[in-house]
C-alpha cells in the first residue's frame, strides 16, 4: 500500500504551512491553538480519495503526520519570539533575522523528533491500551473511517470559506466593526464587548462549555470586579506603571497598565501549580521511558522500524554543535547544554503527559516558564545580564517550548501510526519534513504580522510572549509592578483551592473580556448539543464531529486572511496601503456595532447548520 509518496508529502507540506501560519495568527490573538492533526487528515482524505481517486489511509496518515507539525512548530514560536520583535520595538536590542528565526525553529522541532525516536517503544507500544493518547487514537478512528472523507472534508472547506470571506470584510472592508466595545459609564471602570470574529467562536465550540465559562469568570473578575475596584479608589493618583492619573484612563487604559499585570501573575501561577501538580507523573514517566529508552524492536516488521539510534545521536550532537557555533543563534557552549538538558527532559515529559491528558492540557507554558527562570537566575548568577542575558535566556526557552510541543505531536501521530499499521521511520521522516517546512515559514509569517500591526497590539496581543518577556525582565532588572503580578498569584491559588482549573480562568483574566464572550458564545452552542437528546449516540457523534471539523475551518480560514490582510497592510498601492484603499469606514460606509453583532449571529447559525441542522449526521 503506497504510503511515503511524492502526493503525501506535496500535500502534508502544504497543510504544515497553512495550519502552522493560520495556528500562529490564532495563538498570538487569543493565546491557545488548537489541534491540525484531524482536520488535515480529513482535508487529505477529500483530497486523496475525491479528486486524486485513490484509497490509501497510509497516505492520509503521512499527510496528518507532516500537515500537525505545522501547528506544533507554530505554537512553541509564537508563545516566546515576538518578544524579540517587542525589545526592538522598545530599543532594548535588535530585530531577530529571519535566519535566526528559522534555525531556533529548526534546532526545537528537530529535537522534539530526535528525542521521541527511542522512546517509541516504551511509550507507544509497551504501553498500548495503558497511555490513551486521545489525540492520536482520534486521529486514528477518523482514517479508518476514511469512506466518510469527502463529506467530513466538505464541513472543513465550508468552514473555511465562510470564515476567510467574514474576515475579509469585517477586517479588510471594515463593513462592521470586529470589535464592538461598550464602556458602561454608571459602572466606571467597567466595560463589555466581544471581538464577533469566527475563530473565536470556534475555539469556544471545540473547547466546550466549561473551558468557555472559566475563561468568562476570569473576563468578568477582571472587567467587573478588579477594573471597576482600581478605577473607584484610584481617583486623580498616578500609580506606576502609568504616567496619567487613573481618573483619566478609562477601561482600556486601566486594563492594559494594572490588570494585565495582575493576569500576567495569574497565568504564570496556573502553569507553575500545573507543573507542581503533574510532579509526580513527571517523576514517574522519567523513570519508566529511561528504562525502555533505545528498546527498539529487534523485528524486521515494517510496522516496528524507527530510524538507527547512531542517526538520532548524531543529529541532536550537530544540533547541539550548531546552536553553540551558529553566529545568529545568540547561544554559547553552557547555553546549548542546559537547552539539551532541559529539551531531552521535557521532552520525554512531554510526550507521557500528552498521552494521559491530552495535547490541550500538556503544560507546555508551565514547563516553559519554569526553564525561563532557572536560566535568567542561571545566566544573571554567571554576569550574563542586560540585553544579551535577556536574548539568550529567552532563546533557550523558544527551542525548549518548541521540543515540547513537536514532542507531544509526534507521540500523537505516533500512536495513530501504530494503530493503522504505518512505519515508523516513514512518519519520523515526515514529522522532520513538517518541522523544515513550518520552521521557514514561519519567520516570514513572524515578520509579516509584526510589520502589519505589532506585537503587544489590540490586534496581536502576543499574551503569551508578553508573559515570557515579564519574567525575564522580572528576574534580570526587577522592574514589574509586584504588587500587582502578586494580586493575580493570590487570585490563581484561590481559584486553585476552589478546584477549578487555573490556567482558563486566568487566561480569561490576562486577555480583554471581548474574547472571552465570542469564545463563550461558541460553547453555549457546543452545550446546546451535549444536552440535546438524539435518536441515537452514533448520531449525537456525527453531530458533534461535524461541529469541530467546520468550527476547525472557521479557524484556519480566519488565520490565513488574518495573514493576508497583513500583507495588505504593508503592500503600498494608490498612495496608501493596499489594506487602506479597500477599507470602506474610511469612506463612511459602516455598519456600526449593531452590524457586527447581527453577522456574528449569523455566523453562530451556521455552526447550527453544519452540526445539529445537517441531516447527512442523522443514523435510523
Amino acid at each position: 500500500m503506497p504510503e511515503f509518496t511524492a502526493t503525501s508529502i506535496v500535500l502534508g507540506v502544504i497543510l504544515a504551512i497553512l495550519f502552522g501560519g493560520a495556528n500562529a495568527y490564532l495563538g498570538l490573538r487569543v493565546g491557545m491553538t488548537v489541534s491540525a492533526s484531524i482536520p488535515a487528515a480529513v482535508i487529505s482524505m477529500g483530497i486523496i480519495r475525491i479528486i486524486l481517486k485513490k484509497e490509501s489511509i497510509l497516505e492520509n496518515n503521512i499527510v496528518q503526520t507532516i500537515g500537525s507539525a505545522g501547528e506544533s512548530v507554530a505554537a512553541g514560536a509564537i508563545f516566546t519570539m515576538p518578544a524579540l520583535f517587542m525589545w526592538a520595538a522598545e530599543g532594548v536590542g535588535e530585530m531577530p533575522s529571519l535566519i535566526t528565526i528559522t534555525l531556533i525553529a529548526l534546532c526545537g522541532g528537530l529535537l522534539g523528533v530526535f528525542f521521541m525516536i527511542p522512546l517509541r517503544a516504551a511509550l507507544i507500544v509497551k504501553e498500548h491500551g495503558i497511555v490513551p493518547y486521545p489525540e492520536g487514537t482520534a486521529c486514528a478512528e477518523v482514517l479508518m473511517a476514511g469512506e466518510q472523507g469527502g463529506a467530513k472534508a466538505g464541513s472543513v472547506f465550508a468552514g473555511l470559506g465562510i470564515a476567510a470571506l467574514y474576515k475579509l470584510i469585517a477586517d479588510g472592508l471594515h463593513l462592521f466593526p470586529s470589535e464592538v466595545d461598550y464602556e458602561i459609564s454608571a459602572y466606571k471602570g467597567s466595560g463589555i464587548g466581544a471581538d464577533v470574529l469566527p475563530a473565536l467562536a470556534g475555539v469556544g465550540y471545540i473547547c466546550g462549555p466549561k473551558i468557555s465559562s472559566y475563561m468568562l469568570a476570569g473576563g468578568v473578575t477582571a472587567w467587573f470586579v478588579v477594573m471597576p475596584l482600581i478605577a473607584s479608589f484610584g481617583g486623580d493618583i498616578v500609580l506606576f506603571p502609568a504616567t496619567a492619573p487613573i481618573s483619566e484612563l478609562g477601561t482600556w487604559g486601566i486594563w492594559s497598565n494594572y490588570v494585565r499585570y495582575v493576569g500576567a501573575g495569574a497565568v504564570a501561577t496556573g502553569g507553575i501549580i500545573s507543573l507542581i501538580k503533574s510532579l509526580p507523573l513527571i517523576v514517574t514517566t522519567f523513570r519508566d521511558a529511561m528504562k525502555g529508552f533505545g528498546a527498539g524492536n529487534a523485528s524486521i516488521d515494517r510496522t516496528a522500524q524507527d530510524l538507527s539510534l547512531k542517526i538520532v545521536l548524531a543529529g541532536i550532537a550537530a544540533i547541539a554543535i550548531i546552536m553553540w557555533l551558529a553566529p545568529v543563534i545568540p547561544l554559547n557552549l553552557f547555553g546549548a547544554v542546559i537547552v539539551i538538558f532541559f529539551g531531552f527532559f521535557f521532552a520525554t515529559v512531554s510526550s507521557r503527559m500528552v498521552g494521559l491528558v491530552g495535547s490541550s492540557n500538556n503544560p507546555v507554558s508551565g514547563m516553559t516558564i519554569a526553564t525561563l527562570l532557572i536560566t535568567t537566575i542561571i545566566l544573571k548568577i554567571g554576569g550574563n545580564t542586560g540585553v544579551s542575558g535577556m536574548v539568550a535566556a529567552i532563546t533557550i526557552g523558544s527551542v525548549i517550548c518548541i521540543v515540547a510541543a513537536i514532542a507531544g505531536d509526534t507521540s500523537q501521530d505516533l500512536k495513530t501510526g501504530y494503530i493503522v499499521g504505518a512505519t515508523p521511520k516513514k512518519q519520523q521522516i515526515g514529522e522532520m519534513i513538517g518541522v523544515i517546512a513550518s520552521s521557514i515559514a514561519i519567520g516570514a509569517i513572524l515578520y509579516l504580522l509584526n510589520s502589519a500591526w505589532g506585537y503587544g497590539s489590540t490586534q496581536l496581543p502576543a499574551p503569551q510572549a508578553t508573559l515570557m518577556k515579564m519574567v525575564i525582565e522580572g528576574v534580570m532588572g526587577g522592574n514589574l509592578p509586584w504588587n500587582l503580578v502578586f494580586v493575580g498569584v493570590g487570585i490563581a491559588i484561590v481559584i486553585e483551592i476552589l478546584q477549578m482549573p487555573v490556567l482558563p480562568f486566568a487566561i480569561g483574566l490576562y486577555l480583554p473580556i471581548h474574547l472571552s464572550t465570542p469564545i463563550m458564545a461558541g460553547g453555549l452552542i457546543r452545550l446546546y448539543i451535549d444536552k440535546k437528546k438524539f435518536n441515537n449516540e452514533k448520531t449525537k457523534n456525527n453531530v458533534i464531529e461535524s461541529g469541530i471539523l467546520y468550527t476547525s475551518g472557521l479557524i484556519a480560514g480566519e488565520g490565513l486572511v488574518g495573514i493576508l490582510l497583513a500583507v495588505f497592510a504593508i503592500v503600498p498601492f494608490a498612495g496608501g496601503t493596499l489594506g487602506e484603499f479597500i477599507d470602506l469606514s474610511a469612506r463612511g460606509i459602516s455598519l456600526g456595532n449593531i452590524g457586527g453583532l447581527v453577522f456574528f449571529a449569523g455566523l453562530l447559525l451556521t455552526i447550527m447548520k453544519y452540526s445539529v441542522w445537517n441531516k447527512k449526521n442523522t443514523v435510523n
